[in-house]
């Protein structure tokens, strides 16, 4: 099995925080997703590794395998087990008045059982499939319905479901999308941690979106109704009169999706920017110092 350094390839010390692993990670992900190079093997085999290395370093009991066995690390924990227990039965057998020791034959046959390197007859140990690790990116407007997408994982295409109301951050778990499992062992599982990215004209806070809406000033001092694009379509509202510039207010389950809760959603919360005008006529110059006369 090819080693492969996982602090290399994530261009990261070996005393990186886990931050600093997940940050390189994404880092370097978005660079290389399989969506952005469709037609690069290259790309997507080190995008895979990219994966690899990132469930590896990002979980701290086996990130600390991997330091201490390197490429063994999934199988090195448990053959220092049973050399262990090998020793304990050797002092045992000792005690005894027993030939002890650990001999060459204990160590192949545990070799043999684990790998399957010989001994046809022998029952052979069953391991756990490797956990993979997968982050997508998308933006509110994707995750805003509940749809179905296809991932490339490890050359293997896997299609989805994503709940309206993902989080950015949340980590969906896909069971039995893993590596295989050996020696008839169950198969690892998928973990997919979703980046979700605001749009230009709006901003997510748990459930509830914020955007700004620019209104003329005629609008604002004698009120009027506009139109406002949301996610879900578009709306139309009353601007009361003398609405003031930064006004802020509050459109009730106009928001997000809740997450799996069918119908539920957050709220929307829209500040009014009162824009002033540009490029006067005489005339209305002059109409607008006749009220600043009348306001004094």
């Amino acid at each position: 099995m090819e080693f492969i350094d996982y602090y290399e390839l994530l261009g990261i010390d070996k005393k990186a925080s886990t931050d600093a692993v997940k940050k390189a990670y994404r880092k370097l992900a978005r660079k290389l997703h399989p969506d952005l190079n469709p037609n690069d093997k290259e790309a997507n085999t080190k995008f895979q590794r990219l994966n690899e290395a990132n469930a590896v370093l990002s979980d701290p009991e086996k990130r600390k395998k991997y330091d201490k066995y390197g490429k063994d690390w999934e199988r090195g924990e448990e053959y220092e087990k049973y050399q262990q227990a090998q020793q304990s039965r050797a002092s045992q057998r000792s005690e005894q008045n027993f030939s002890g020791g650990f001999e060459e034959g204990d160590f192949s046959d545990f070799f043999e059982s684990m790998f399957g390197n010989r001994g046809q007859g022998r029952a052979q140990a069953k391991f756990r499939g490797q956990d993979y690790q997968s982050e997508l990116h998308l933006s509110l407007t994707d995750v805003y319905k509940t749809h179905q997408q296809t991932l490339n994982v490890n050359g293997k295409n896997i299609r989805i479901t994503i709940p309206a109301g993902v989080e950015d951050g949340q980590v969906i778990k896909i069971p039995k999308q893993g590596g295989k499992g050996a020696n008839g062992g169950p198969d690892g599982d998928l973990y997919i941690t979703f980046s979700i990215a605001n749009t230009p004209s709006f901003k997510r806070s748990g459930n509830d979106l914020f955007t700004n809406k620019e209104i003329d000033l005629f609008t604002a001092v004698l009120g009027g109704e506009i139109q406002l694009e949301t996610l879900s379509g578009k709306l139309k509202l009353k601007v009361p009169p003398e609405t003031q510039n930064g006004t802020k207010i509050r459109l009730k389950g106009k928001g997000f999706p809740v997450y799996k809760k069918e119908g539920e959603f957050g709220d929307l919360y829209v500040t009014y920017s009162v824009k002033l005008p540009t490029n006067l006529s005489e005339k209305q110059k002059e109409l607008f110092a006749e009220i600043a006369k009348l306001s004094k």
